[in-house]
Formats: C-alpha cells, sequence, structure tokens
C-alpha cells in the first residue's frame, strides 16, 4: 500500500502541539500524527502527518501558515514490506548479560544470554539504537555491581525491552508506562511473547502521573530513556519517586546535553555513578544520595 508523509518544523513547543492537533481534522484524515522535539539541539520541534491517500496540500499549507510552520513537505513512500525488511536488517544485539534478538532469530540465542524478544513488526526501542544499548549496558554494569531493585519503574517503555530486562534478572515487580497507546500496545504483547507478564504491569502515563505508578512509589531503579527535554522537566518528579540510594538510568541525550541533564538531577541530590557515551548519545547512571 502506497503511503504518504508531510513533515514541517516550527519554534515552540505548544504551537507543535496545536498543530498536531489541527492535523487530524484534515480530510482525508492522517492514519497518524506525531510531535517530536528536534535531536539536533536546535530547540525546533518537527510535526508529521502519515496518510494511506494523497493529503490536502492546500490544507496542510493554510494549518502551517496559522501556526507559523515551515511550508509542509509532502513525500509518497513505496510500497514496502516492512515486516520482511526488518527481519533482513535487525541483526540480534547483545549488551552485556542481555540478548535482543527478533523472533525469526530465536534459534541464535547464545547459552546463557538473558534473551529479549522483540517481534519484528515492533521494532521501536529494539537494542540497535545507542539509547537502548546504552541502558542495557548500564543495567548490566549494576547488576554485576550486586545491586538488587525490588521495584522499578520504566518511563516513556516504547517496546518495554527495559521493563523486561528487569523482569528477567530480579524477581520483583516493574511498571511500565508510555504517553503512547500504540506505544503501550507494543509494550503489552513483547512483555506476554518473554513470558514476564506476572512481573511487569503496563500503563499508559504521561512521566510518573498514574495511580499504579503513585502507588508503587519509592522506586529503587527508575529507567527514562526518552528526551533531553522531558528528562530535565522530570527531574524534581524523580527525586520524590526514587528511594534513598535508589537508581535512575538515563538515557534519549545528544553527547554536548548531557551536562545540562546532570545540572538538573545533581540539584535534586543525585549523583553521577556511571557516563558512558554510545555513538552520539550518552547514558547516565545516577544514585539518588539521603
Amino acid at each position: 500500500m502506497t503511503t504518504w508523509t508531510a513533515l514541517t518544523t516550527l519554534k515552540r513547543q505548544k504551537s507543535a502541539e496545536a498543530l498536531g492537533e489541527a492535523m487530524e481534522t484534515l480530510t482525508p484524515e492522517p492514519t497518524g500524527v506525531g510531535v517530536f522535539e528536534m535531536e539536533d539541539d536546535s530547540g525546533l520541534w518537527e510535526v508529521g502527518g502519515y496518510f494511506t491517500e494523497a493529503p490536502d496540500q492546500a490544507g496542510l499549507a493554510l494549518l502551517a501558515a496559522m501556526h507559523g510552520a515551515k511550508d509542509f513537505v509532502v513525500s509518497e513512500l513505496p510500497e514496502t514490506d516492512w515486516v520482511a525488511h526488518v527481519k533482513r536488517e535487525l541483526a540480534p544485539v547483545e549488551a552485556g548479560r542481555f540478548f535482543v534478538y527478533g523472533a525469526h532469530d530465536a534459534d541464535k540465542l547464545p547459552k546463557g544470554k538473558v534473551g529479549l524478544k522483540i517481534e519484528a513488526a515492533m521494532a521501536f526501542g529494539t537494542g540497535h539504537h545507542g539509547t537502548t544499548l546504552g541502558c542495557l549496558t548500564a543495567l548490566d554494569h549494576l547488576a554485576n555491581r550486586g545491586v538488587v531493585a525490588r521495584n522499578v519503574a520504566d518511563i516513556g517503555c516504547g517496546t518495554a525491552v527495559l521493563a523486561m530486562a528487569a523482569a528477567k534478572i530480579w524477581p520483583n515487580p516493574v511498571v511500565a508506562s508510555d504517553i503512547d497507546e500504540v506505544a503501550v500496545d507494543v509494550a503489552k504483547a513483547n512483555v506476554a511473547a518473554n513470558g514476564v507478564e506476572d512481573r511487569v504491569h503496563v500503563v499508559e502515563a504521561a512521566g510518573f502521573d498514574h495511580p499504579d505508578l503513585e502507588a508503587a512509589m519509592p522506586f529503587d531503579l527508575v529507567f527514562a530513556n526518552i528526551l533531553k527535554g522531558p528528562l530535565v522537566s522530570l527531574a524534581p518528579d524523580m527525586g520524590e519517586a526514587i528511594a534513598a540510594k535508589g537508581h535512575a538510568i538515563l538515557s534519549g541525550i545528544l553527547n554536548p546535553q548531557a551536562d545540562e541533564v546532570v545540572s538538573a538531577y545533581e540539584a535534586q541530590g543525585f549523583n553521577v555513578t556511571r557516563r558512558e557515551e554510545f555513538g552520539d548519545w550518552t547514558t547516565l547512571t545516577l544514585r539518588r544520595e539521603g
């Protein structure tokens, strides 16, 4: 099936969110709309829509003008069997004791490794990106030091690969959350496929704003593999959500942004215990003192 994308950028988060909401009123309707902070430290926000019919370019131009955005760039995407494509391109990934693989590579799980199966059709957050790889490596390092987290949260969980990793090495409860309804469905499917549904509970939430997350506080370990801006905004909540001597593993941070994130968390009583770069991305392990 042929699909189309329509992408633009603008400067302010509120304007970007308003534009994303307005796009949902278009005819034909987009099958999905995304609003993301650009990861190039430019301060810009990207708004994109996906369509199964050619979008109304006049309507897009009007919306862009109304919200102070650049003109939309509309592209027609070729028909692609994405699952087959992912199976070809998505090789298994090792991160310490962890082995992340697609169902099509189940026979490649090495003896003694902790397997994390991600369905090929659900391939975002698979360990190939430096941020996920960094978080799994940081978790492996904590476990090697003898840390045992009695309860864990994975904020912005995506595929729930980090939540599943924690559940497989510690027989303790994990709450995984994501703001996106589709990601929540993906996470639940992966949790079931990995046989950890008795320990990993997935909810739809922004940050810690959910009764199940609030009831589980304080956490011994919180993952947050999101972006610099949300991480900085989340720092005060992290200070309240994590127990004394508890840990946070943070990523989604471009290397030049790491000092700003560190400063925000130091102000909340955290100290950096490990800082590692994976390509363009930094992963931080922090401990809450006091």
